[in-house]
């Protein structure tokens, strides 16, 4: 089990000057301040590579106890996009002819959503995003993880950050319920999945909302 060792090493920490620091800062920021999500996606390819070092970056994420409580499953191919897409639409259509209050419907109306999910066949990759509530150990013995959810919420947005960095187009999508991505993947009940990240290329011309973020000063507060 990852973390189960009683060994320590030494630390891999290289310290920058403070320059180097805000430069890396700003830097940072305006790459990322600039990342927006796309829901018309091209179907050009995207290496397999390029979406492996990403989950690596993504599995570097903190989490409780080390257990590292995540597990990426990773559609590539059209027959897994496509059973994906008939699911999520399903569910997609429960929620907006019924299940969601009207609230939430009038909030959604600037983003122009619906029940359609086209972009979950085009884009060549769908990754569904899995928290594992415990692990089996060799023993066939349960073992209990702990703040699951906060540690796979990490991971992934180390993941929308490594993809956006990357320079793709990201989407993240969370039809529910969202166990029929437990039958396609074949993954196990002590998994339960918490959302997909479509991931590709824009399609050309793509137009996203208007919208404007919180200022710092609305989000943050130093005491």
């Amino acid at each position: 089990m990852a973390g189960s060792s009683d060994k320590f090493e030494e630390l891999k920490f290289n310290e920058l000057s403070e320059s180097e620091m805000q430069e890396r800062a700003q830097s940072f920021l305006a790459r990322m301040s600039v990342r927006r999500t796309v829901r018309s996606f091209s179907d050009r390819p995207v290496s397999k590579e390029i979406i492996q070092q990403a989950l690596a970056t993504a599995g570097s994420a903190p989490s409780g106890a080390n257990r590292q409580p995540w597990h990426f499953a990773v559609a590539g191919t059209a027959e897994i996009k496509q059973r994906i897409r008939v699911g999520a639409e399903e569910e997609e259509h429960e929620f907006y002819h019924g299940r969601a209050p009207q609230d939430w419907l009038d909030a959604l109306v600037p983003f122009g959503t619906n029940e359609k999910k086209p972009f979950l066949e085009i884009a060549p990759w769908i990754i569904a995003v899995f928290a594992q509530k415990f692990e089996v150990d060799a023993n066939s013995e349960k073992q209990k993880n702990y703040y699951v959810v906060e540690s796979v919420c990490l991971a992934t947005g180390l993941l929308i950050a490594a993809l956006h960095n990357a320079g793709l187009a990201t989407l993240t999508h969370t039809p529910s319920p969202m166990k029929f991505l437990n039958e396609i993947f074949d993954r196990p009940v002590n998994e339960k999945p918490l959302m997909l990240v479509v991931a590709g290329y824009p399609s050309e011309g793509v137009k996203v909302p208007s919208i404007k973020r919180k200022s710092l000063e609305q989000i943050s507060s130093f005491h």
